[in-house]
């Protein structure tokens, strides 16, 4: 039988003790060499697809649609009037109208005076000033003109003709 050294045996403990650690770096080393095996095997770029034509153009006409929906709002609320005012405002719009394509006539309150304000582009001018008041009710009649379209019109052509007749006839006299 063979004896059982211990000399040998306490000799061999520390040579095992570093070897495990040499094992299982090239362990590692060798996971890393085949990852780097396999990587070079599949070719550059396959792994995300490129972008084409039709993709830039989907995403382009699609900013230019989200853009376009943006400005068409803020136009739509700048032109129906939604932007509001704070309450305490020193300047107040009382009213406007549209003359044209890009004139306009307002009636802006100032403290206690309505200013009567005509816009063009590139311009503003005062037209008329008054003192602030309630505002005139249309269905009063005070200010609504009486009688039909027709009516009012066949007036107003009868008022032209007669002061016609009348330049006429003063100065054939």
């Amino acid at each position: 039988m063979k004896r059982f050294d211990v000399r040998v045996a306490a000799a061999a403990a520390p040579a095992a003790w570093l070897a495990a650690p040499l094992a299982a770096r090239a362990a590692d080393l060798q996971a890393v060499n085949r990852a780097a095996h396999a990587a070079s095997v599949v070719g550059a770029g396959s792994a995300v697809p490129a972008l084409g034509f039709g993709a830039l153009l989907q995403t382009v006409l699609g900013l230019a649609l989200v853009l376009g929906i943006v400005f068409g709002c803020a136009w739509l609320a700048r032109r129906l009037g939604l932007q509001h005012a704070p309450r305490n405002a020193l300047v107040k719009t009382v009213g406007a109208a549209s003359l044209g394509g890009k004139e306009r006539v307002a009636v802006v309150e100032v403290g206690d005076t309505w200013l009567v304000l005509g816009a063009g582009p590139g311009n503003v001018r005062l037209l008329h000033t008054m003192p602030a008041g309630p505002l005139p009710d249309a269905g009063s009649g005070g200010g609504a003109l009486q009688g039909s379209f027709g009516q009012r019109f066949r007036d107003a052509l009868k008022g032209e003709v007669s002061k016609r007749l009348n330049r006429h006839h003063d100065g054939a006299r």
